[in-house]
């Protein structure tokens, strides 16, 4: 097709393999008749603008924080008898037993609550049956959780389906046109377009006509995209691709436009236009033919969507809306965009280029020279099922991350625990060095590796020590290089400032996590929150948040995946009233977090006005539980006025989320966040049925009160990949008999019925 001219800049960028053992799945050469068709005029390109990392970071203000913790404490194990409110309290929630034992020991324990799935309706239970409420921050972390899933859905449903199928449209004919015009090796670039363009009218509109030149390619993938079965080699793109990332999960379960939405949106963000192809390098994914003609794909789209063309001109505007306002709720492309192929053409062809330029000697090696200063992708998400044989090293994924550069039209985006994940799996941590059966270990050919990340892993990277100590012990951190490549990842993300921990809502939310891994031991401190089973709740708090986090986001958060391995009576006169946990940080973070989601989606012109609403509520009990908390570490008495807002604090929530569908306000949600070549298992993060947490805590009048609080509940396992779990499966499971356990590390504060 070309003659090749490797470059040293594409060589060293594209990273060319060097390491033994790394085979990429190849496909067959992808050869096709081409007629003989004049080309078109000139085309004229806009100037691509490119959306700034940081664009976003000016909608979050920081709210300052006091913490002077000068809370009185009590000897532990205390003896809940002598609580204010015991008798009184008892015979409202059962505590016995062993609930009783670790009650005693930590100051508070959490227990079971039967099927309840609704924070507001726990809090009301609470308050009906005279409990003194003990206000969690997982349930304002749930009450977010609705916020960012509801506006998120609503513009969804209502904006970007009909918006999309527009753009899809637009570009199907774009794709068309060039195809009726061009010839050769364009002409038959543009017919493949054609195909991937109708590929997603169809997801969208399923009575959508197919076109017979491109009839056979379409209804191969669409029924690979329908059976969703696994790895297959795309009838379109001839390498392996994961049709079970198909499956509509999440929110997008909940009406048929918003299935069609997610299925459309995963091909627009999973599949690539491939840069790399067997002469560049020999264990690329493509033969060079392959390659070249899908960079001309790549070329063809991205001039059409930044052309001057007046149709085409609105098209841009639909996917320049579209990747902005989903880039404020989860972040930038991890791959490289129609914007930056578009910048590339400019700095090879010009502002007005002729497409046969492309089929000039050279011509696409300068295009890869080019791109190649974008940067590779930083998170492995499946391309081409690539194998990697021992030894393992870091060196294998960094190459292996080269051999998958190219153009994905809705790409999606980089998130840092992904990469994080990908980057705690083979073969970067090398061999199994333990002994026994731990959760990450997986038996592969290639021997003993580690298939799965944890969440925990994402936690100690955050920076939690008591996370690296749950997972030492459970033997999942006995792998050759896994100190070293965590030590690495821990001291990356503590280098980070302000702003990269606020550059969209979805870093915004980790950040708020972070608050909660941060060490409340010491004098001053509520002596329940001093102890190392605080901390396991916490790290549950964080996880459970964090499944939740993923949920909302399994549209557009790149998955990563690991590789294929080859080879007394109550004093009446004292008082009993309720606490707010007091975390000041936290809740000035996640105050901050939800002020500037208001701000950003109102800048963006996507927020209606009741969403606006719930954000204001909800930002306006931050404030007041912040106020509060920091009271409550001063050991100040709260306001007559203060613990009337704790006591009715259910019916408060009513204004967070009026206006959310009833599927909406539940905890009991799942969402895989990698997978594992290997065995062909997903890892499954999810929250379920709400707990009760109960706690002993210190009043500035001296006397001790039990309280009660909703805690969410949390699971990580591994499920089949080829039945990724929705929301609906989920429910089904907790009800059964083959519901997953617990944590073992929870059982420190947590007693299972």
């Amino acid at each position: 097709m070309f003659k090749r001219r490797v470059g040293w800049l594409i060589v060293m960028a594209l990273a060319t393999l060097s390491l033994v053992g790394f085979n990429g799945c190849e496909g067959d050469d992808g050869k096709k008749e081409t007629s003989e068709i004049a080309l078109g005029d000139k085309v004229g390109m806009k100037e691509a603008e490119e959306l700034s990392e940081n664009a976003f970071t000016k909608f979050y203000q920081p709210v300052g924080v006091t913490v002077s913790p000068q809370v009185p404490g009590y000897e532990l194990p205390v003896k809940i008898s002598e609580a204010t409110n015991y008798e009184k309290f008892k015979s409202k929630i059962a505590i016995e037993g062993e609930a009783a034992a670790i009650l005693e020991r930590n100051g508070f324990v959490v227990m079971d609550f039967g099927s309840r799935d609704k924070v507001s309706g726990c809090y009301e239970t609470f308050k009906v049956r005279e409990v003194p409420i003990f206000i969690t921050t997982d349930s304002l972390l749930h009450l977010y959780h609705i916020q960012f899933g509801k506006t998120l859905k609503d513009i969804e449903q209502k904006q970007f389906y009909a918006q999309l199928i527009e753009l899809t449209d637009l570009m199907q004919q774009a794709a068309k046109d060039q195809y009726d015009t061009l010839a050769g090796d364009l002409h038959e670039a543009a017919r493949y377009n054609w195909a991937y363009f109708t590929v997603a009218r169809k997801l969208l509109e399923p009575d959508a006509a197919v076109p017979r030149a491109v009839r056979d390619d379409v209804e191969a993938e669409l029924a690979l995209i329908e059976a969703h079965s696994g790895g297959s080699a795309s009838p379109l793109f001839l390498y392996k691709e994961n049709y079970s990332q198909y499956v509509p999960r999440g929110h997008y379960t909940r009406t048929e436009e918003l299935k069609r939405y997610f299925k459309a949106m995963v091909w627009y963000g999973r599949i690539a236009m491939l840069l790399v192809g067997k002469d560049l390098n020999p264990n690329a994914i493509l033969e060079q033919e392959v390659a070249d003609r899908q960079t001309l794909q790549a070329a063809l789209l991205a001039g059409a969507l930044f052309s001057d063309n007046e149709q085409l001109t609105r098209a841009r505007q639909i996917w320049q809306r579209i990747y902005e306002v989903t880039a404020f709720y989860v972040g930038l492309a991890d791959d490289l965009t129609p914007t930056q192929y578009s910048k590339g053409l400019q700095k090879v062809l010009g502002t007005s280029l002729q497409w046969q330029a492309l089929t000039e000697e050279g011509t696409l090696d300068k295009l890869r020279e080019q791109l190649a200063t974008f940067g590779t992708p930083r998170i492995y998400g499946g391309t081409g099922a690539l194998r990697v044989a021992p030894p393992f090293s870091p060196e294998q994924l960094k190459d292996a991350l080269g051999l998958t550069v190219g153009l994905r039209f809705m790409g999606q985006r980089f998130v840092p625990d992904s990469y994080m994940m990908g980057k705690l799996v083979m073969p970067s941590v090398g061999r199994f060095t333990g002994s026994g059966q731990p959760f990450t270990l997986v038996q592969s050919a290639g021997g003993p590796i580690r298939g799965f990340p944890r969440g925990l892993d994402v936690l100690s990277v955050l920076g939690s020590t008591r996370a690296a100590e749950v997972l030492q012990d459970s033997g999942d951190t006995a792998y050759g290089k896994y100190d070293d490549i965590i030590g690495e990842l821990r001291e990356e993300f503590a280098q980070m400032g302000p702003v990269a921990w606020h550059k969209n809502l979805y870093w915004s939310w980790l950040d708020s996590l972070r608050a909660l891994l941060e060490p409340t031991s010491g004098d001053g401190w509520p002596t329940f929150m001093t102890t190392q089973a605080w901390q396991d709740k916490s790290l549950n708090t964080a996880l459970a948040s964090w499944a939740q986090l993923r949920h909302d986001t399994i549209l557009y958060a790149k998955q990563s995946q690991t590789m294929f391995a080859t080879s007394a009576p109550p004093m009446e006169k004292e008082p009993v009233v309720g606490y707010v946990e007091p975390v000041p940080d936290f809740y000035a973070r996640l105050l901050s977090l939800t002020r500037m989601t208001k701000d950003g989606l109102s800048a963006l012109e996507v927020l209606d006005d009741e969403a606006t609403r719930r954000l204001d509520s909800l930002a306006e009990i931050l404030q007041r539980l912040l106020d509060m908390s920091q009271k409550e570490l001063a050991n100040e008495t709260l306001t007559e006025e203060d613990y009337k807002f704790i006591e009715y604090f259910g019916a408060r929530l009513e204004g967070v989320v009026s206006g959310v569908e009833d599927q909406g306000l539940e905890t009991t949600i799942i969402a895989d966040v990698h997978t594992d070549s290997n065995t062909q298992a997903a890892l499954e993060e999810g929250t379920g049925y709400l707990r009760v947490m109960v706690v002993a805590y210190k009043l500035p009048q001296g006397n001790i009160v039990l309280g009660a609080g909703p805690v969410l509940s949390y699971y990580e396992f591994k499920h089949p990949m080829s039945d990724r779990l929705t929301d609906e499966a989920w429910k089904l499971l907790l009800q059964s008999d083959k519901a997953p356990s617990a944590p073992e590390w929870t059982q420190s504060f947590y007693v299972e019925k």
